[in-house]
């Protein structure tokens, strides 16, 4: 059973992130021969400023 943990900005429109769930648990079946109902996909919303890149909060990259 697959789980998929996604890590991004938050900031995405719950439409966005239905269709990324979609995507990703379509591509896992395809892929791996499984169910959808086999497929676990955690989206992680996190604020820029709680996201470094560079040395630096995202938020301020």
């Amino acid at each position: 059973m697959p789980v998929v943990q996604i890590s991004m900005w938050a900031g995405r429109s719950d439409e966005q992130k239905k269709k990324i769930i979609e995507g990703v648990t379509n591509v896992l079946c395809e892929v791996l021969n499984i169910k959808p109902e086999n497929v676990t996909v955690i989206i992680y919303d996190v604020e820029k400023k709680n996201w470094g890149k560079s040395g630096k909060p995202a938020s301020e990259v």
